[in-house]
């Protein structure tokens, strides 16, 4: 609802304004995670599992069933809501009112950021926030079966190893050796490290160093140019995360019932300072888990 004594042009910059700073900005968060609308207020997201790689059958016909994985994803709201003075409008002072227009777009962007990467960063254990993944168990375990799949061997994504040259290879390799429901490899291969500040520093070394740190002749770094990394202030000082963020499907899932958007402005005259119009953008998302083979946990 917007108020009929609100200056027309005060709406019409705030809306835009608030629009051009959502669009400008590049979220963290889409690095690792996929959007999916919703329909309502809570949804069951339905997806298939792994196709049957093809076989050889003189009969000429091989009947084989791909599983179904389901995750439920609810949409909380979320607001912010900036004011201007009425005596700072009289003062020419508007330019005040497009900052906090501008700031309330950029920390809706941060807040999925947070969501996103709190998510990862709790995930080895279920938690009321973010829940289990698919399969049942944290999104991080060493226990991941795929309900109702052919292959019921128990896959593991998670170690507690500090992050350093050897450490990275372990995890790089198990992450590249993953199997899908079928049991046969997924091809899926890290492109992405995740780290926290403390870790940033060791994470250049490993990604954008052509010598691989701490080796006596300098030698070749095999993961140069084939891994980038990001900084993500949301994490413990020691964990670290490999991912793949090439695929169709994603680690994190964020179900967007509603985008941000300016949902009321009103003008309150008993309010300090001559009185303030409020600017209200709203919007309803949350977050939950996707698929687990696409991130491997290197450390708590």
């Amino acid at each position: 609802m917007i108020s009929g004594n609100i200056p027309a042009h005060l709406v019409v910059g705030a809306r835009t304004g608030f629009l051009n700073a959502m669009r400008t900005q590049a979220p963290m968060w889409r690095n690792v995670a996929a959007e999916v609308p919703m329909s309502g207020a809570s949804e069951t997201l339905v997806d298939l599992g792994s196709a049957p790689m093809p076989t050889r059958s003189k009969s000429g016909l091989t009947l084989q069933d791909m599983i179904e994985r389901t995750k439920n994803v609810k949409a909380h709201d979320w607001d912010v809501t900036v004011f201007i003075s009425y005596n700072a409008m009289q003062d020419d002072r508007t330019g005040e009112l497009m900052t906090k227009v501008r700031g309330a777009a950029r920390n809706f962007n941060r807040h999925v950021d947070k969501l996103v990467f709190d998510s990862i960063n709790s995930g080895a254990s279920i938690g009321a926030d973010y829940g289990a993944g698919y399969d049942g168990v944290a999104m991080f375990s060493a226990s991941h079966i795929d309900n109702g799949a052919a292959y019921q061997t128990a896959q593991s994504n998670v170690h507690t190893l500090a992050l350093d040259s050897t450490n990275f290879n372990t995890v790089y390799v198990a992450a590249s050796t993953r199997l899908d429901d079928q049991g046969e490899q997924t091809g899926y291969v890290p492109n992405l490290l995740l780290v926290p500040p403390a870790l940033e520093a060791t994470a250049a070394q490993l990604t954008a160093n052509r010598q691989l740190f701490g080796t006596p002749n300098n030698d070749i770094n095999p993961w140069y140019g084939k891994i980038q990394h990001i900084t993500v202030p949301w994490l413990d000082s020691t964990a670290w995360y490999l991912a793949d963020t090439v695929e169709e499907h994603k680690p994190i899932l964020v179900g967007m019932r509603q985008t941000p958007f300016l949902q009321e402005a009103w003008f309150d005259p008993e309010a300090p300072d001559g009185g303030r119009y409020y600017f209200k953008f709203y919007a309803r998302y949350g977050v939950t888990y996707g698929d687990w083979r696409l991130i491997t946990q290197g450390n708590t």
